[in-house]
């Protein structure tokens, strides 16, 4: 373990070029996911926690189910999708960052969703209440909703990107860790470890936890500076 530090010291030191473009690739993949997958999440967790009857209770169902679709699989359907005999062959995503972004999203989304609705579930009716008291219209009543819940969407923020930081599977499928184009952090932690270098895998593995910990610092810092 302490080999590994000191290598994983050693690296970020020395700016190694194949290691900054890992980073750089992991942070643009994973940044843009969660993003992304926010931006369609939270509203649509929203609009389920308002639902009402049998469709609401299908769409919970089937958006829990989504939530535990097996990264693998998930870049097995991109990988049909994107190849060469897909119907999507035409855009050239296989085997680029936009097309492991494209998988991420279908994995982090249903989370974000799954984590808005039940947030909000129960807490609709009061926040519909202050809204008509102040004769708000349907779209500022959802932007009230949102900012109702701005802390949980921070806190679902977070957890996509840790997600999406941490993911394996489909983007080594879509992907296919490429050196200096696709290759992550995870994808190269496990292709260093299949070549027997341990060290250097978990190396890159502390590398990781650092990064996922500095923006967690920085937003930490960020919501305290907000609430003063």
């Amino acid at each position: 373990m302490k080999t590994a530090l000191l290598q994983a010291i050693e690296l970020i030191a020395s700016r190694n070029g194949q290691l900054m473009n890992i980073i750089s690739v992991t942070l643009r993949m994973s940044i843009a996911s969660s993003l992304a997958a926010l931006l369609l999440g939270v509203p649509m967790g929203a609009l389920l926690s308002r639902g009402k009857g049998i469709p609401r209770k299908v769409l919970i169902v089937i958006n829990r189910t989504l939530m535990g679709l097996p990264p693998v699989v998930c870049g097995l359907i991109c990988y049909i999708l994107f190849s060469g005999v897909g119907p999507l062959r035409h855009l050239k995503l296989l085997f680029t960052v936009k097309g492991m972004i494209i998988a991420q999203v279908m994995l982090i989304t249903p989370l974000v969703i799954g984590n808005t609705e039940t947030y909000l579930n129960g807490r609709t009716d009061g926040i519909d209440e202050t809204a008509k008291g102040l004769g708000l219209a349907a779209g500022r009543r959802f932007l009230l909703t949102l900012n109702e819940c701005r802390y949980q969407i921070v806190s679902t923020y977070l957890f996509g990107f840790s997600r999406a930081i941490a993911e394996v599977g489909a983007v080594s499928m879509v992907g296919g860790a490429i050196a200096f184009k696709t290759n992550v952090m995870t994808t190269a932690i496990m292709m260093y470890t299949n070549m027997g270098n341990v060290t250097l895998g978990l190396a890159l593995g502390i590398i990781l936890l650092c990064m996922a910990l500095v923006l967690n610092v920085t937003v930490y810092i960020l919501q305290a500076v907000v609430d003063r």
